[in-house]
């Protein structure tokens, strides 16, 4: 940590455990077809990585860039696609990579947006969950951590670009 007015909320060590369960998890519920994780820019690009280091199986990687966030740590309440998928994921099943779920706003139009390109199935990963913040319905399937709500940052989650390189989650 580089930030000595950071706290340590989750260590790198205990992240990283968890994404090797989770991996073992996610290989075991789909053990063949095709499988893409959708990692949402910029915030999950280390969670991606560590997770699909952890898999037992093949998976296929895509990106989507969505916005929400303007300069600190309000939302603009506005969800915009920054980045769109580079392949199609009809008929597969896809697991939606994100870092942290908080409102529930990104990852409700996102789902939704997903759902009409016919996916085999549709199931969202998240690192960090804060339930307590929540203003619209998510059905995550796979959570890291449940955390309070409180502003992190850390292992990609940034406050105006700033510590996504930090190890922990802050």
């Amino acid at each position: 940590m580089t930030d000595p007015a950071l706290q340590v909320l989750i260590s790198s060590k205990r992240i990283q455990q968890r994404i090797r369960e989770m991996g073992e998890q996610i290989s075991r519920d789909y053990p063949d077809g095709d499988l893409y994780f959708i990692c949402i820019l910029k915030g999950a690009c280390f969670f991606l990585t560590d997770l699909a280091r952890a898999m037992r199986r093949n998976v296929t990687l895509d990106f989507m860039g969505i916005s929400t966030y303007g300069k600190g740590k309000t939302t603009s309440g506005e969800v915009k696609v920054t980045k769109d998928l580079d392949t199609s994921v009809e008929g597969a099943h896809v697991v939606i990579v994100e870092d942290i779920v908080d409102s529930g706003v990104t990852l409700n139009y996102l789902v939704n947006l997903l759902e009409q390109r016919k996916p085999k199935s549709l199931r969202v990963a998240t690192l960090l969950d804060k339930p307590e913040h929540r203003q619209r319905p998510v059905d995550v399937s796979y959570i890291g951590f449940r955390i309070p709500d409180q502003f992190v940052v850390g292992y990609g989650l940034d406050y105006a670009e700033k510590y996504r390189n930090l190890d922990d989650v802050c």
